[in-house]
């Protein structure tokens, strides 16, 4: 069980690194937000589909009273990701992953009521190193505003859909929670977008890079870590995954730099603010490492 813990939080920091890139490839491809995650559901669901067909044809198998829970992911997330990309488009990268960072202080407080376990003390303490950051961001971004309340929106939704998905895979197997959710978040999508005649235009100025972005996005960042990351919370908690995801920011924030440079630029009090945060995300997982070790050596 240990062995299969300690794989399981090894392939999620892998998973993170990747994850660090997908706030780059949105700002890099030329379509609106609303254009980016309808081609990365779609082409995400295509991608794992055809790993199904090849690899594993029996994932396919929708189990009963399963498909109601598949469809409320797909929602939740395709939410997750418009707002997103959105985020990034209407304020900028390092602001966006910044505030993603207040995950874990959403998570100390909503996993408990949803699964019905003891608050756990510590974790809100370490929180309120989320909220002094947070509120150092917010005071150097206040003309940034929409932003905010757009990425606090968003990783709300991040927090609920790894909590839905938390509660899945003690029932269901991760292949086909993860592709349903992209098929039927997609399709929706789809169908918002065809009843109010809006489009998903653009496709056509698409550069060659462009293209690139989109299908890395859609089938590595998507079909691939969309898999493995619902598999890893078989064995650790949305709690420990969302005190990990806190990494994606950092990887996020210095691809920002390097890339697009002084357009990613902020002052140094919004670091110490982003500083702070990381602080107290570092201090919950020495913590609760050391509080576990105590528990096993009694």
């Amino acid at each position: 069980m240990q062995s299969d813990r300690t794989k399981s939080l090894i392939h999620l920091h892998f998973i993170i690194f990747i994850w660090g890139f997908t706030s780059i490839l949105g700002a890099l491809i030329d379509l609106d937000s609303s254009a980016i995650v309808w081609f990365r559901m779609m082409v995400g669901a295509l991608s794992i589909a055809l790993y199904f067909i090849l690899f594993s044809p029996n994932s396919f198998k929708l189990h009963p009273g399963a498909f109601k829970y598949y469809l409320l992911g797909g929602v939740i997330i395709s939410l997750h990701w418009l707002l997103f990309f959105y985020a990034i488009k209407i304020s900028s990268i390092s602001l966006t992953l910044s505030i993603l960072s207040s995950a874990s202080l959403m998570t100390s407080f909503l996993e408990p009521l949803i699964y019905k376990r003891p608050f756990r003390f510590y974790e809100v303490f370490f929180g309120l190193f989320v909220i002094l950051g947070l509120y150092l961001i917010f005071g150097v971004q206040k003309e940034n505003m929409l932003g905010i309340v757009t990425a606090l929106l968003c990783t709300l939704l991040s927090v609920l859909f790894s909590l839905l998905n938390g509660k899945l895979i003690q029932h269901y197997p991760a292949n086909p929670i993860s592709f349903y959710q992209l098929l039927t978040g997609g399709l929706i999508f789809t169908l918002v977008l065809f009843f109010s005649e809006q489009t998903v235009a653009g496709f056509s100025r698409l550069t060659y890079d462009d293209w690139l972005w989109l299908v890395l996005l859609a089938t590595v960042c998507t079909g691939y870590a969309t898999i493995a990351s619902v598999k890893i919370l078989k064995h650790v908690t949305p709690f420990t995954m969302m005190i990990s995801l806190n990494l994606e920011p950092v990887y996020g924030i210095l691809f920002s730099l390097v890339i697009f440079g002084e357009k990613e630029l902020m002052s140094a009090q919004f670091y110490v603010g982003v500083l702070i945060i990381l602080g107290g995300v570092i201090g919950n997982g020495i913590y609760k490492r050391q509080r576990e070790k105590s528990v096993l050596q009694n």
